[in-house]
């Protein structure tokens, strides 16, 4: 393989994640809306930290930090906290 193979595996990959975010921020919108009418906060530190604490790699805890904190700004915004 040469470079433009593996650069052509991750721009499918980065489609796929692309596809996957978007799908993850669209539940992500349905969970605010359901706090709202439960009256719950916007952030779960506890499941946040759960989640982080189950991850071994340390890229993909940062990742899924970004994650969260992109997921909370998105929910924020849905419920007019910004």
């Amino acid at each position: 393989m040469d470079l433009q193979d593996y650069r052509k595996q991750i721009d499918r990959i980065d489609s796929e994640l692309i596809r996957l975010f978007k799908e993850r921020m669209d539940v992500a919108e349905q969970v605010a809306l359901y706090k709202k009418e439960h009256g719950l906060p916007i952030l779960d530190a506890t499941r946040e930290q759960e989640k982080l604490a189950s991850i071994d790699c340390p890229y993909t805890r940062k990742l899924y930090a970004t994650l969260f904190e992109l997921s909370r700004e998105y929910q924020g915004s849905i419920l007019g906290d910004e």
